[in-house]
């Protein structure tokens, strides 16, 4: 701040009285004090304090200027402890943004675990399939699924997810089992929010453009889909295990399945993270951890 350490020595020399005194306040030797001062009144084009062996005087622009200057050391040490007190404490709000079933499934019942502990907390929780920018909008903290793209954020990963390439035991029944992923593209494929799907292809990622006539940024309409046979789709293993498991729907082309994808924490770069948001983000990692929810 422009002549802010020349401005603390003229208010300490006047509280102080003496140059000598406000050296000792400040921690500094007297010739500093001085220097500051002289520089002080050459810029500001003004003398501001008459000086005398015995005592200092202060002048009319002195006067004014001590007027005005006087509050701003202890209006700065306010603001000072105002911040570290925010930064010490998990208080105010957080904003979140989740896609939508992921969110109200297993986000949501979290959250509200942790505000039972930390009731000062205000939570903005927003649930949306649609690509969120944090700083625009601005999250403190994103949820998001699958490869990220967007390296000028943080993540953490929260857990890993299994996308199954999938259909209903009807719809195999009248049309067969696809055996390559070139033979998709003469199958019903119904897509989510995304037109790509994820496989492994000798040992390597392979994203595959898929091709559609049915669309949703629904989870649960897509699964409906699947269920009542209208085609094949890939979806995450939370949406399906039950299904997987009772055999209502069948796993597709397992040999091309991607290992996993996984589940992010995403936030923005920041020089010193807040309480809140490490608090949240090593929360959530922990409650996944403990009891993994699918």
């Amino acid at each position: 701040m422009k002549n802010w350490e020349a401005m603390e020595a003229f208010i300490e020399v006047v509280r102080q009285g003496s140059f000598s005194a406000a050296a000792v306040q400040l921690k500094v030797s007297a010739s500093h004090i001085s220097r500051l001062i002289t520089q002080l009144e050459s810029e500001l084009g003004a003398t501001l304090l008459f000086r005398t062996t015995r005592r200092i005087r202060l002048s009319e622009a002195g006067e004014l200027y001590y007027q005005h200057c006087r509050g701003l050391p202890e209006a700065l040490s306010s603001a000072e402890e105002v911040i570290s007190s925010l930064n010490h404490a998990l208080v105010g709000t957080f904003k979140i943004t989740c896609a939508t079933t992921f969110g109200e499934r297993f986000i949501a019942p979290l959250i509200n675990d942790f505000l039972l502990d930390h009731p000062k907390i205000e939570i903005d929780f927003h649930l949306s399939n649609r690509p969120v920018d944090l700083i625009e909008e601005g999250y403190d903290l994103a949820i998001r699924m699958g490869s990220l793209k967007d390296s000028s954020h943080l993540s953490r990963r929260l857990c890993d997810r299994v996308e199954y390439l999938c259909a209903s035991r009807d719809y195999v029944d009248r049309h067969g089992i696809p055996h390559t992923l070139a033979e998709l593209n003469k199958h019903h494929c119904l897509i989510g929010s995304k037109t790509h799907w994820l496989f492994q292809q000798d040992g390597q990622r392979k994203e595959v453009k898929i091709s559609s006539n049915w669309r949703s940024n629904s989870g649960p309409a897509l699964l409906d889909a699947v269920k009542k046979g209208l085609g094949i789709a890939q979806l995450p293993d939370y949406y399906i295990n039950d299904e997987l498991a009772s055999g209502e729907i069948i796993a597709l082309l397992p040999q091309y399945q991607y290992p996993y994808s996984g589940v992010w924490l995403v936030y923005p770069k920041v020089r010193q993270p807040s309480p809140k948001l490490q608090k949240i983000c090593n929360y959530l990692i922990q409650r996944f951890n403990e009891e993994p929810p699918f």
